[in-house]
């Protein structure tokens, strides 16, 4: 079964550019397009995608408050892949916040794009490590004062807390599995149990809650 595709960006070409790529592919249908965030949302209603890739900046409603909008409702909703630029740290942070399962800087090769739309299909979160820190790491440090207290992680086990600093490093179940010398399966448990016991959709939101709580910081990723 194909993963349905939609993309949202105020620009043609790219619009243009990654539906061509994405078509290519064998597994990936591309099922429809926007140009901004009013019709990103009915876009999304019309041909109820898997994968949206969503530009942040878009005119008449901006993807922050599109992502809002697409991922209300439902527990079926789609996954969202957020498309930025480095300049747009505090619009990603909210976007993850608000339930997007990653982002995808707009010049990302076209293999990267392709594994993006699998991983978040699948049900995993896109969080390179190289990005992911920066972007989250850096909003946390300018805003420490408003982190809520971390009433939210006080059921984990110590066992669990040191996965979900790792997650919020961006190391994939595999480098966790090494660092903390468990089986991978092992971590994916920790990783589900977390998820479960924190009521969180995915790994970008764990992310999310580690810097919130103060569990990990800019000083200490």
């Amino acid at each position: 079964m194909s993963i349905r595709v939609l993309i949202a960006d105020d620009q043609a070409m790219v619009r243009a550019g990654f539906g061509a790529l994405l078509a290519a592919q064998p597994d990936i249908e591309v099922v429809g397009d926007a140009a901004n965030g009013v019709q990103a949302v009915a876009e999304v209603a019309a041909h109820e995608p898997d994968v949206v890739l969503l530009d942040v900046r878009m005119p008449v409603m901006d993807g922050l408050e599109a992502v809002q909008h697409i991922l209300a409702g439902a527990p079926e909703r789609p996954r969202v892949l957020m498309l930025t630029t480095f300049d747009l740290d505090d619009y990603v942070y909210a976007a993850l916040r608000a339930g997007a399962s990653g982002f995808l800087l707009k010049d990302a090769p076209a293999a990267e794009l392709v594994h993006a739309v699998r991983v978040v299909a699948a049900g995993d979160a896109l969080l390179a490590p190289s990005v992911t820190r920066r972007l989250i790491a850096d909003f946390a440090a300018r805003r420490p004062a408003d982190r809520p207290e971390p009433t939210t992680i006080s059921t984990l086990t110590p066992r669990e807390l040191d996965v979900l600093r790792l997650v919020a490093r961006g190391l994939s179940n595999q480098e966790i599995a090494a660092e903390l010398v468990l089986a991978e399966q092992t971590v994916k448990t920790h990783v589900s149990r977390i998820l479960a016991k924190t009521g969180l959709r995915d790994r970008a939101q764990a992310v999310v809650l580690a810097y919130e709580s103060g569990l990990v910081t800019a000083n200490n990723r």
